[in-house]
C-alpha cells in the first residue's frame, strides 16, 4: 500500500500535470514540474495540510510559473515557428468540451500570447474554477490584483478565441474532406474546407523540415499541402485521432510518427492548420494522455 503523501499525489497526479501543461504547452516541462512538486510534496508534514489538492495545485503553480519564464527564453531562440506539444488524449477529454477547448492547440497558442502570471490565473480560474484567494498565494499577489489580471486575461483571450466553435461532428466532416484532399494531392478540394485566411504553421524545431515562417492565405497554403508527402508517397498513412480533445492527423512514413496535424475550424472552414515535426514533441503520440480537471 503506497503512503498518505504518495496516495494523495496519484490520486491528483494526472490535474496536476494538465494544469502544468495548460501553462506550458510542453509535456516534457509538464513532467518536470511534477517531479518538482513530488519532491516538496514529499518533505511536508500532512498533519498542517487542510486540502491536499489545493496545496498540490499552488506548488504545481510556482513550479510551472518559473519553468514558464526558462522556457519563454529557450522559444526566443528556437528555429520556426514554436507550438505547442501535441498530445494523444483519451476519448472523455472530448466529452468535457470546457476542457477540451481550453486544451486545443489554438486555445494553447493564445494562451502563448498571455504574460507568465495572466496565464496562471487565467488558466487557474477559468479552466480549474480555482477561488481567487488561492490563485493570489499561488502567483505572489492579493486577490484584489489577481481580479485585474483575470479580467484583463478573460478579454485578451475572448477576443482571439475561435469565431464560430464548430461542433466535435462539424470539425470530423471539415478534417474527413481535408484528408481526402492532402491524400489525393487535390487542390480544389483543399480550397473547399480552407479559408480565405488560412494561417499553416510548422514545427520541425531545426531538426527536421517544415516552413520557417508563417504561410498565410489558402492561395499558397493549397498548394504547398497538394505537393505534400501524402499526396506523393505511397507508403504514407494518415488516420484521424483525438489530439489534445479535437480531431486531428497522425501521419506515418515507414510506420513512424512524421507529423501531427491539428486544425482550427471558425464557421465550418479551416483557419489555422498547425503542423508538428519536431521528433521532440511527438513521443506522447503512441499512447493515450488522461487530463483532469
Amino acid at each position: 500500500m503506497p503512503d498518505p503523501a504518495t496516495e494523495a499525489f496519484l490520486d491528483h497526479r494526472n490535474l496536476l500535470f494538465t494544469v502544468a501543461y495548460e501553462m506550458l504547452g510542453s509535456a516534457a516541462d509538464a513532467e518536470d514540474v511534477l517531479q518538482e512538486t513530488w519532491l516538496r510534496w514529499s518533505g511536508v508534514d500532512l498533519a498542517i495540510v487542510e486540502n491536499p489538492r489545493a496545496y498540490l495545485v499552488r506548488v504545481t503553480t510556482r513550479q510551472a510559473l518559473g519553468r514558464l519564464r526558462t522556457l519563454g527564453r529557450r522559444k526566443e531562440s528556437y528555429v520556426g515557428p514554436w507550438l505547442p506539444e501535441p498530445l494523444l488524449t483519451t476519448p472523455d477529454v472530448a466529452d468535457d468540451v470546457e476542457l477540451a477547448d481550453s486544451v486545443s492547440m489554438a486555445m494553447l497558442l493564445v494562451l502563448e500570447t498571455l504574460t507568465p502570471t495572466e496565464r496562471a490565473v487565467f488558466v487557474l480560474r477559468e479552466v480549474f474554477d480555482v477561488a481567487y484567494g488561492e490563485i493570489a498565494e499561488a502567483v505572489g499577489k492579493t486577490p484584489a490584483a489577481v481580479h485585474q489580471i483575470a479580467h484583463r486575461a478573460r478579454a485578451h483571450v475572448a477576443a482571439r478565441r475561435p469565431r464560430g466553435a464548430a461542433s466535435p461532428g462539424e470539425t470530423r466532416d471539415v478534417l474527413d474532406a481535408f484528408h481526402r484532399a492532402v491524400r489525393t494531392g487535390d487542390l480544389q478540394g483543399l480550397l473547399d474546407v480552407l479559408a480565405p485566411d488560412v494561417v499553416f504553421l510548422g514545427d520541425g524545431g531545426g531538426v527536421v523540415q517544415a516552413v520557417l515562417e508563417p504561410v498565410v492565405g489558402a492561395a499558397l497554403v493549397a498548394p504547398l499541402l497538394a505537393g505534400s508527402r501524402p499526396a506523393r508517397d505511397d507508403t504514407a498513412t494518415m488516420r484521424t485521432v483525438q489530439v489534445n480533445g479535437h480531431p486531428a492527423l497522425i501521419l506515418r512514413l515507414g510506420g513512424e510518427v512524421d507529423t501531427v496535424i491539428a486544425l482550427r475550424v471558425d464557421d465550418g472552414l479551416i483557419t489555422g492548420l498547425y503542423a508538428v515535426r519536431n521528433p521532440e514533441k511527438l513521443s506522447r503520440m503512441e499512447e493515450e494522455t488522461a487530463l483532469r480537471r
